[in-house]
């Protein structure tokens, strides 16, 4: 079969409907098909998993995907079956009937693209098995998890640098959506040896908008947020299922179309909220870090975070599910030091070596770091990636400045407190004897006598929290994560009380409220990202409701999520262009061969009767 690059295009355009490639998908493509293996790292929703697929179906035989997610997997195959391309998984959900009948087409030839996770493929039965086969592709989604250097390292993803002695020759594509340059390089070591061709695309998303608020009283700070964004597609992510809940049912009461999604629910109950969010216009998804994988929904105004990521790739990778439209588009933050606290306490609680702990506190320094900017928030993220750039003009560091001040004589005086009572103490308590207030607890410890009490009665207790705050996330402070929260000194505040070190910190500029990007704002899009177009009109707008509609219940006569039908972005051109033929059908974005015969009939006669209700 032809292997080359014009080939790839021409099957791009009759099976998944595109006319032409995204940044990076081409180079990508052609290293593989010419036999050398790929470790790429691409923005969320820049096409990677058409990176493999392609290949997958101009080199013949079997592709073999590992992922991690038995609901990617289950996503991914359905897709794949919508636009006539033979592909199975075999996973735990699957009984074992079903795994096997997947197997038989596999062996008999039937099968094209294979998915399983690592904890599966990487058994000698099975590599034994796939050994018969003519296996000519292996490709590795989400990636970063081999890398005992990232955020996500699982074990079985870090056997898979076994595959190459089992199938020498056979190409490997690593692909992944956040790595940075130490998680790449170990990639690129643990399984490839070094011999690979790495692509990475910029990670920049100019048309989102950064910005970041401190904690004060989340239940408000996210009314008020969603409040100013009215009628717009959003997600809101929660640290805990039980938060997800609560979070969902006060906007619900504000009137907003708010749904719970966490790894608690049913499948049914994920799946009609997933529905809801893909179909209808305005709603807001509140979920934990169950959702979002594949979800690919290009009118998402918002992510609000209500709680501190993980590490600066999960929040990257999350705020990446805004805006993939490329218009405007914010992700917001909310921290304060109980996160701080929390994420500490989640990395000691692991099972894990010593060393791995403390990357895992490293990174969260890092994430720390750019939520305490002192200028740009773009420059401080891609920075993490180790790309380049300038000052953004489209962050709240950007629209307005930061002021900062020498907090050296404040930082002193924190210190002093905390040395002086033992370093055991939180917050709360310490900022109680810096304004001199007598609590139950300070008088019952004593320290009311101690030369520091009442020494920051001058300063509020907003204050005092911002600067203790400020100061554990730069360095100067430690929290007791195996207690409960103590303050103790760290290295760098030691330096400070011997004179060697100044600390200067920035008016609280992250209680101010958060704006919303406004039309003057609007920004090029990514790369990966369509340029962003102009507004449906009115009778588009209710054309764009039916077929949404439509999709919905199509989707779910098939059995799967609503966007595996047909993405935003091709309902969008459908309802742009209006196709009443066949032939026009066919040229919209994302209408391959096997759709077109599909749903050509049911969308056509949907468009049809709209319009002619319409006039």
């Amino acid at each position: 079969m032809d292997t080359s690059i014009a080939a790839a295009r021409e099957l791009l355009k009759q099976v998944f409907g595109y006319e032409g490639f995204r940044p990076g998908q081409e180079a990508v493509i052609g290293t593989l098909l010419a036999g050398r293996n790929v470790l790429t790292v691409m923005p969320t929703g820049s096409g990677k998993s058409l990176c493999f697929q392609l290949p997958a179906l101009l080199l013949e035989g079997l592709t073999v995907v590992v992922s991690p997610l038995v609901a990617l997997m289950q996503d991914q195959v359905a897709a794949l079956r919508l636009a006539g391309v033979a592909a199975d998984s075999i996973n735990s959900a699957n009984d074992r009937a079903a795994n096997v009948a997947a197997w038989r087409r596999a062996v008999s030839g039937q099968t094209r693209l294979l998915y399983m996770a690592p904890e599966r493929l990487m058994t000698e039965p099975m590599l034994a098995q796939l050994a018969r086969l003519p296996v000519r592709l292996f490709a590795i989604d989400e990636a970063h998890c081999i890398s005992q250097w990232g955020p996500s390292f699982r074990p079985d993803y870090g056997d898979l640098g076994r595959l190459p002695q089992h199938f020498p020759g056979v190409p490997i594509a690593a692909l992944t959506a956040t790595a940075d340059v130490v998680t790449r390089e170990d990639i690129a070591e643990q399984l490839f040896g070094g011999a690979v061709e790495s692509f990475v695309l910029g990670f920049d998303r100019p048309n989102i908008r950064l910005s970041v608020a401190q904690k004060q009283d989340w239940k408000r700070q996210l009314r008020d947020f969603v409040a100013r964004h009215a009628g717009e597609s959003g997600i809101v992510y929660c640290l805990s299922r039980r938060k997800t809940e609560e979070a969902a049912d006060l906007l619900a009461k504000e009137g907003v179309r708010a749904l719970p999604y966490h790894a608690g629910m049913g499948k049914q109950e994920r799946e009609a909220h997933q529905n809801s969010f893909m179909t209808d216009p305005g709603v807001v998804i509140v979920a934990t870090i169950a959702f979002g994988m594949g979800i690919d929904k290009a009118d998402v105004r918002y992510v609000l975070h209500t709680d501190l990521p993980g590490s600066v790739e999960a929040y990257y990778q999350e705020i990446g599910r805004a805006g993939r439209d490329g218009a405007p588009a914010q992700a917001h933050m909310l921290y304060g030091l109980a996160d701080i606290r929390m994420r500490r306490q989640f990395i000691e609680a692991e099972a894990a070596a010593a060393d791995r702990k403390r990357r895992e506190h490293k990174r969260l320094d890092a994430l720390l770091g750019y939520c305490e900017a002192p200028s740009c928030r773009r420059v401080a993220l891609l920075d993490y990636f180790g790309e380049r750039s300038g000052p953004c003009g489209n962050c709240d560091l950007c629209v307005d400045p930061v002021e900062r001040l020498d907090g050296t004589e404040e930082a002193g005086k924190v210190l002093s407190a905390v040395r002086r009572t033992g370093e055991r103490f939180g917050a709360a308590h310490v900022i109680d004897i810096l304004r001199g207030t007598e609590t139950d607890k300070v008088l019952l410890a004593g320290h009311q006598r101690l030369p520091t009490f009442g020494v920051g009665a001058g300063l509020s207790k907003k204050v005092w929290h911002s600067l203790i705050r400020q100061m554990v996330a730069t360095g100067f402070l430690q929290l007791d994560i195996a207690g409960f929260g103590g303050l103790a000194i760290a290295d760098k505040g030691r330096e400070l009380l011997r004179g060697e070190r100044r600390f200067h910190y920035r008016k609280d500029t992250l209680a101010r409220t958060a704006s919303s990007p406004s039309r003057q704002d609007r920004r090029p899009a990514g790369q990966g990202d369509q340029e962003p177009e102009q507004p449906l009109d009115v009778k588009q707008t209710v054309l764009l409701d039916a077929l949404k509609a439509l999709r919905l219940r199509l989707a779910r006569e098939r059995g799967v999520p609503a966007y595996i039908v047909f993405h935003d972005r091709t309902l969008i051109d459908m309802a742009r262009r209006c196709p009443r033929s066949e032939e026009a059908f066919a040229a919209l974005n994302g209408v391959g061969a096997a759709k077109l015969q599909q749903f050509a009939a049911p969308f056509l006669a949907a468009i049809n009767e709209t319009l002619a209700q319409e006039q």
